[in-house]
């Protein structure tokens, strides 16, 4: 096989548009998952892989194959846009390769190259695969049916979940927009190589996944006062649980679960032991139905979000809430208020949704301990609603919809900018950077605190004209402490509640820049490059001159000037951090090629409002 050696930055780009019409098929997803994922980790690093003839080449050279797919459109990020199937190399020219073969390569290339195996590793592709197949069958059957007769409508009562979705509603009826927007995920990560994998019954899976579109009642429990174990950040935090039932019997306080969670919890003895004491009541559900947010296990009613345990492995995780990370949500809403008010007082197009209270059932096990299984199990997060941070007049929307490679909702860039042209397209753009890179930034400068904007941890709030008006950042589990920053602060709490919020300096800026640039900025960025191809350098150009208007207001430090001179970027090794069933915290990154680097931009030619910026060669 000739040698591959290609550099990102060097591939002509497409002058049409190039967002996809349709969807890809189940089969093809899963496949251009794990396409992305070689060609980040394992091939681009050795050098093995070249654009050509408006194809990628790719090589798993321990394995001894030659890949090749089209390309709808390049990136300089090497995060390529894929369209059709994959092929490999046989002696009888190109042959295509099925998801499953494809994935025994994988399987293959990784067991040589680290000299271990994972028995799981394809019984997590094919998972993925089936919850794929699901969600896009789900999505043909709403469409064809119409939204009326939709399934999982157990909230047809409920105006939010079936008025139309429209990211433009009038401002006091958002709701129905932002609920699609984080239901809309159906394709998941497309950099993590079983981005819908999860263990537990499918037919449990459909009840409560957001891809097919579940809203569903609490389960209401009534437990003795001595029984549960709570912390607040206010006196008023719990007010959102309390006021899910009012009518409690006397010596009992409410918890509300997750009747998945329920379901795999009900036969542990404490809990049935508990029932036949009358030590917990089962009092019915809420009203009121609660929809499946993008995280699965955060749940929404149109004021609150509640986040619940839930003992489903999903990707990487079981998404259950530890008893450190119970506490360390409230510990960070109380603690950090004076940073978090100054960051919003600094930027009022930004806020951080805070987590002020959890509660928990508190049963006592064998040892006459707190059984953990059971308060790990029921525990259960308050987060402020969004009507708490909200813009009047906006709509908020999840990130990740909005960035979707495919236009699964009315949140998707497309559909924000309708039509418009590339100058329109570089002031939405510039508007957003404006908004989403300085409070983030001057978290980790200024306070220490790193942010943690996934996509998946941000929501977009655009004004009438679906231009960006605000951000808010959500999720307070990933939010990590620079130690040397808050040095009194850890030293108040418990060590086993301390040691996980932080992070030390140089893994935090690694975390910043992967969320901040590499997953979020650059899949962005990358939506609105496939509606204006050719804008791909001067959209970077913006993203360059908004870091350097924040690096000369605040003394360009050291780590913000290396990034400014184009040092490489880390990106999450989500594959081979599954490959080596590694825990998220513990993900190690790799290193791609910088497209802010000051050379590879300075080409940039702006012309009038209906031609594309382009390169020059």
């Amino acid at each position: 096989m000739p040698p591959l050696t290609d550099s990102p930055h060097t591939a002509p780009a497409p002058t049409t548009p190039t967002t996809p019409a349709g969807l890809p098929t189940a089969d093809h997803a899963v496949a251009h998952t794990l396409l992305n994922c070689l060609l980040r980790e394992v091939s681009a690093p050795e050098h093995q892989t070249a654009v050509d003839d408006g194809h990628l080449l790719l090589r798993l050279p321990r394995r001894g194959v030659l890949l090749r797919i089209a390309l709808r459109r390049t990136s300089l990020l090497g995060a390529h846009r894929f369209t059709g199937p994959v092929t490999e190399q046989t002696d009888d020219g190109w042959a295509e390769l099925d998801w499953r073969r494809l994935a025994e390569y994988t399987h293959a290339e990784l067991s040589l190259r680290t000299g271990v195996d994972n028995e799981e590793f394809l019984a997590q592709i094919a998972s993925s695969h089936q919850a794929v197949t699901a969600a896009l069958a789900k999505r043909q059957t709403d469409h064809a049916d119409g939204p009326a007769t939709s399934a999982n409508r157990q909230a047809d009562h409920a105006d939010w979940r079936t008025a139309p979705a429209d990211w433009h509603a009038a401002p006091t009826d958002w709701q129905s927009a932002y609920v699609a927007s984080e239901q809309s995920l159906i394709l998941g990560h497309r950099f993590h190589p079983t981005p819908k994998a999860r263990t537990g019954d499918p037919a449990d899976w459909q009840s409560y996944a957001p891809e097919t579109g579940a809203a569903f009642p609490l389960l209401l429990l009534a437990v003795r006062e001595e029984l549960i174990t709570e912390e607040s950040a206010a006196n008023d935090a719990t007010q959102p649980l309390d006021a899910l039932c009012t009518d409690i019997p006397d010596g009992y306080r409410l918890l509300p679960a997750h009747p998945w969670q329920y379901q795999l919890l009900r036969d542990h003895p404490g809990l049935q032991q508990a029932l036949d004491r009358d030590d917990i009541r089962i009092l019915g559900t809420t009203g009121q139905p609660f929809a499946a947010t993008a995280s699965v296990r955060t749940l929404y009613d149109g004021d609150t979000f509640l986040k619940f345990s839930l003992n489903v492995r999903i990707t990487n995780c079981l998404r259950k809430n530890a008893s450190y990370e119970l506490s360390g949500a409230v510990a960070l809403t109380r603690l950090l208020a004076p940073a978090l008010t100054d960051l919003a007082t600094r930027f009022p197009g930004s806020a951080v949704l805070r987590e002020p209270a959890y509660r928990s059932l508190a049963l006592p096990g064998p040892d006459g301990r707190p059984d953990n299984d059971l308060l790990e199990g029921f525990g259960v997060i308050v987060r402020e609603g969004l009507a708490q941070r909200l813009l009047p007049g906006t709509t908020p929307l999840l990130a990740a919809a909005v960035a979707d490679e495919y236009p699964t909702s009315q949140a998707h860039l497309s559909r924000l900018l309708d039509g418009a042209g590339p100058r329109a397209a570089l002031e939405w753009w510039t508007a957003y950077l404006g908004l989403l890179l300085p409070p983030v930034l001057a978290a980790y400068f200024d306070h220490g605190l790193v942010l943690e904007p996934h996509l998946q941890n941000v929501l977009v709030c655009v004004d009438g004209d679906g231009m960006p008006a605000q951000v808010l950042f959500r999720d307070l589990e990933g939010t990590k402490l620079v130690p040397e920053h808050h040095t009194e602060l850890l030293a108040s709490l418990p060590e086993h509640i301390a040691e996980p919020m932080t992070y030390d300096a140089r893994r935090g800026w690694d975390r910043v820049v992967y969320c901040l640039l590499v997953n979020h900025i650059a899949e962005m960025l990358a939506a609105l490059a496939d509606l204006h191809p050719g804008t791909e350098v001067e959209l970077w150009a913006q993203v360059r001159r908004t870091l350097q208007a924040y690096a000369d207001r605040h003394g360009c430090p050291p780590q913000l000037a290396a990034l400014l001179a184009g040092v490489p970027l880390p990106a999450k090794a989500n594959l081979l951090t599954r490959w080596e069933r590694k825990a998220d915290r513990e993900a190690g990154y790799v290193l791609l090629p910088s497209p802010l680097a000051e050379d590879i931009l300075s080409g940039t030619v702006r012309t009038d409002d209906t031609t594309p910026w382009s390169a020059a060669p």
